[in-house]
């Protein structure tokens, strides 16, 4: 049997899920067993287990209902481990480098003890420093192992279940198990706790235990709060019936009820209930207090003794006696004018325009991307809604001249702003503006990730640095109601790069509809538009962003690839949008290099193109739609990943060949293998992946859920992808 076995609950952090897994598979000492315990055989979860199950024959997946909870979800992981000792790990956690090994060296020592506590840390998914909450818990303890009488203070409720290894066959002869509804960790705590013989910890961090920015759902508001009184009422209940001594006791109450004050002092917890709360953990308190126990002192003290008596009334005059009233912090916005600053407060108190409908692309770059498309389908859709597009001044010329717009920054730009019952865009809106009850703010993104994103980028310090604060995105994050999502892969990097309390929308972009929806001349006229020549191959150059970077790049000689590449080759190239403003559009055209980085279209650029040159840039995972060839340049991959950091390995997993010199890339190009069969089935396995949602209708999606409040079974349902019909590509292609 396996030394270890590891049960990780999945449910709801499917997209964390594969670190948590990576970082026990990745441990130095392999003897182990590791179970990811899935809600259902289709989830994302599941698909993240099934796959490390198929690399790893140490994985053994099982499942468990959503209603089952988290303690169903260890306990059916318990019946499947075969282990000597069994540890527990959340799902969007990480077990440490070099823990397993440190556990095994620690139970050698310590001759197989019942349970090992052990150290861990508290880390922010953002900003902030760690803490180890454990180690003052375990200072005191022993050098080796123990009964736990000789320790009374360690009685198990005030750690996780995660910072604990417990012997299979000691949880099996007491037939021990995690206790059902919530606070489960408190009542599983106490319970292996009274049961145990011998103990001893392991004064060592095993476990990162990364912090929901929302806090624990235990601390939410709801009738759940009257679960922590049965967790108490449990484990002080089977104290009693094994007649331990109130030295024991004694702590084992007192911890206990310091969880129930925390709770009884906090009624918003409990918006219904609070006083019922309170006059049963009165009577427990009463029935389970030791012998002789004396309260702490100070306010905690007061408030033991109001619990005992059931003073509700002077409980909670207790509480507000000692509330500290601050001025809450103005989060107005900060226009740099006082005037304007003071109209948009007096706009936020005016009744809310429920026909206005407010968008905004790239920081207000122009009429672009997913809100322009978004926008245009409302027309359609949604005709009595009065929409703005906000825009930088100087781009006013980007906007189609019968789109309304007000410029950012000026009074018109806030009074919108204030006013709107529908806020789109494609990145955030300004720092200061406040979400108003009864809005509407939909996040669309402008891509699917393959490079960190958010505060996943905390770990790189380069484009963490350019990033700023985290806390502050997080705060613009919180105005979200809906994220738009085109496949399942970005579903779970937003969910993890973006924690909030969001609706994600899995109805693919809007941008990408045309690429279902253009004809053939539509491509014949685009491609006039854009200067490219009759008869020849377009090539797509489309390079992304370097952070390490002070400005744009090309990374290839691409009058070179040309001359190398074939006489039929032309290239298209568009820089990042970080790097198109100055650029004249089609300014290269004495040449075969055409510059389209000025063109307000992406989408335009990308029907026009027969096949595409990226590097490490998300217009593949949009292009991919056209199903037309992709070539992925990859000179700088190593360095890229180290200073960025990404999400998958895009050398085993391309959407076509893979170029590392100019050379490798002229060459594909001359043979044709750029679109042999090779490449058509990497493409078809990328497709797979990242083209889940785009059918040709997410905007007609998205404006019947967001815009006009359609519930989501009135929608149109995805196309599955074999039956899509891409936009066709130019004849030059066909040919070859």
């Amino acid at each position: 049997m396996p030394r270890f076995s590891i049960i990780v609950p999945s449910h709801g952090v499917a997209a964390r899920l594969s670190q948590a897994l990576d970082s026990v598979l990745g441990q130095s000492f392999g003897d182990l067993q590791l179970i990811p315990v899935c809600d259902a055989p289709d989830s994302p979860a599941a698909a993240v287990a099934d796959g490390h199950a198929q690399r790893d024959s140490r994985v053994t997946p099982v499942e468990s209902p959503p209603s089952a909870g988290l303690s169903g979800a260890r306990n059916a992981g318990m019946r499947a481990a075969t282990g000597t000792y069994v540890l527990f790990l959340d799902g969007d956690d990480l077990l440490l480098p070099g823990a397993l090994a440190a556990l095994d060296a620690r139970l050698t020592k310590t001759a197989d003890v019942d349970v090992l506590y052990v150290e861990h840390e508290r880390v922010p998914w953002w900003e902030g420093e760690p803490t180890n909450p454990a180690a003052p818990l375990l200072a005191g303890a022993p050098e080796g192992a123990f009964a736990p009488d000789d320790l009374p203070e360690l009685t198990g409720v005030q750690l996780p279940a995660w910072s604990a290894v417990y012997r299979r066959a000691f949880l099996t002869e007491h037939r021990l198990a995690f206790p059902d509804s919530h606070f489960t960790d408190l009542g599983w705590g106490g319970l292996t706790t009274l049961a145990a013989g011998r103990i001893a910890v392991l004064r060592r961090v095993v476990v990162r235990h990364r912090l929901r920015r929302q806090g624990s759902r235990l601390n939410l508001p709801g009738p759940h709060q009257h679960a922590l009184l049965d967790q108490v009422d449990l484990v002080l209940t089977r104290a009693a019936e094994a007649a331990l001594p109130a030295e024991r006791i004694r702590p084992l109450f007192e911890q206990l009820f310091s969880q129930v004050l925390k709770t009884a002092s906090r009624p918003e917890r409990l918006p219904a209930g609070h006083r019922a709360f309170f006059r049963r953990a009165a009577r427990l308190y009463r029935r389970h207090r030791p012998t002789g126990f004396r309260p702490p002192g100070g306010s905690l003290g007061v408030q033991h003794r109001l619990l005992a008596t059931g003073a509700y009334t002077a409980f909670r005059g207790l509480r507000g006696a000692n509330q500290v009233t601050s001025g809450a912090a103005e989060r107005l916005p900060r226009p740099r004018m006082l005037r304007t600053r003071l109209r948009y407060a007096r706009d936020l108190h005016r009744p809310l325009d429920p026909n206005l409908a407010v968008y905004c692309a790239y920081w207000g770059r122009g009429y672009a991307c997913n809100p322009a498309a978004i926008h245009a389908k409302a027309r359609e859709l949604a005709p009595h809604l009065r929409a703005v597009f906000l825009v930088e001044s100087g781009q006013e010329h980007a906007l189609p001249k019968d789109v309304d717009y007000a410029v950012i920054g000026s009074r018109r730009y806030w009074e919108v702003l204030a006013r709107a019952t529908y806020l789109v865009n494609n990145a955030n809106f300004a720092e200061g503006v406040v979400k108003r009850p009864g809005s509407v703010h939909l996040q669309t993104q402008h891509g699917t990730p393959l490079k960190t994103m958010g505060v996943d980028q905390s770990s790189y310090p380069v484009v963490a640095a350019r990033t700023g604060s985290f806390t502050r995105l997080l705060g613009r994050v919180d105005r979200w109601d809906f994220n738009l999502s085109s496949n399942r892969h970005s579903t779970q990097m937003w969910e993890r790069a973006f924690p909030g309390s969001y609706e994600h929308l899995e109805y693919g972009y809007p941008r990408n509809d045309v690429y279902y929806t253009a004809t053939a001349e539509d491509v014949a006229r685009i491609r006039r538009r854009l200067g490219v020549p009759e008869g020849k191959t377009a090539v797509l150059y489309a390079p992304t962003h370097r952070d390490h970077h002070t400005g744009f790049e090309p990374g290839l000689d691409l009058e070179a690839f040309c001359a190398a590449a074939g006489e039929d080759v032309v290239v298209l190239l568009r820089a990042h949008y970080f790097y198109d403003r100055g650029r004249s559009e089609g300014s290269d055209r004495i040449s075969r290099v055409i510059d389209v980085s000025a063109h307000r279209s992406s989408e335009d650029v990308c029907l026009a193109a027969d096949a595409l040159v990226t590097d490490y840039s998300s217009i593949m995972f949009d292009y991919a739609n056209l199903d037309r060839p992709i070539v992925v340049y990859a000179d700088d991959w190593e360095v890229y990943r180290e200073t960025r950091g990404v999400y998958f390995d895009l050398m085993t997993e391309p959407p076509g060949p893979v170029a590392r010199t100019p050379q490798e890339l002229a060459a594909v190009f001359r043979d044709g293998s750029y679109a042999g069969e090779e490449a058509r089935a990497l493409r078809a396995a990328f497709r797979e992946r990242f083209c889940d949602f785009d059918d040709g209708r997410a905007a007609e999606r998205v404006v019947r859920r967001v815009l006009l409040g359609e519930p989501p079974e009135a929608l149109p349902p995805v196309i599955p992808l074999a039956e899509r019909v891409p936009a066709p590509a130019a004849a030059t292609l066909v040919r070859s």
